[in-house]
């Protein structure tokens, strides 16, 4: 069990092809298309995603000041480099996955301009909330880090003004999730 669970390529592809054991043996009474497929893989990407965010700001942005120094570099040079790139492409495969859903289902444009019925109209704002949590993560948090972590050449004064722009996004985040998973679980369309 052990070797099992110790590997986590396993873990995923043995998890996959029980997610499709799960479809194929329900296959029957459940339709199997890009509707259902999309919103697997939106909800996949949505949970790490805010899994992430959710991590840097209760675990990792707290619990740094109470790290010796000498130990920092662990976070540092290994787990947020390796965090933040799952933190990005979950954020835009989440928002690609809920467009094609939008798309596919026919209310893309009314949710996005609010010309719907209130259901596309709650939907509309969960997604502008998260298409600026996606901006934040790309255009902000993941440029300020790279210089915050060293990936990319700054200077002190370069890495101390980032470091708060990105804890800013992130918190805005942070207080968008909490909206923007309302809008989304409670927006109850086809």
């Amino acid at each position: 069990m052990a070797k099992l669970f110790g590997n986590l390529h396993l873990v995923l592809a043995i998890g996959l092809v029980s997610a499709f054991a799960l479809m194929f043996g329900f296959a029957d009474s459940v339709a199997i298309d890009g509707n259902s497929i999309g919103r697997w893989l939106h909800l996949f990407f949505g949970v790490l995603w805010i899994g992430l965010l959710y991590y840097f700001n209760f675990v990792q942005v707290p619990g740094m000041p109470k790290i010796a120094d000498e130990h920092k570099p662990a976070v540092t040079k290994t787990i947020a480099p390796s965090a933040l790139f799952f933190f990005r492409w979950a954020a835009l495969l989440t928002v690609v996955t809920g467009l094609w859903i939008a798309m596919i289902n026919g209310y893309m444009v009314n949710a996005l301009t609010f010309a719907g019925n209130p259901y596309e109209n709650l939907i509309g704002a969960g997604m502008w909330m998260a298409l600026i949590m996606a901006f934040n993560v790309w255009f902000i948090i993941w440029p300020a880090q790279k210089k915050v972590l060293g990936i990319v050449e700054a200077s002190a004064d370069e890495k101390a003004a980032a470091a708060p722009r990105a804890l800013i996004a992130s918190r805005l985040n942070t207080l968008l999730s909490f909206p923007m998973m309302y809008a989304m679980v409670s927006a109850n369309l086809g």
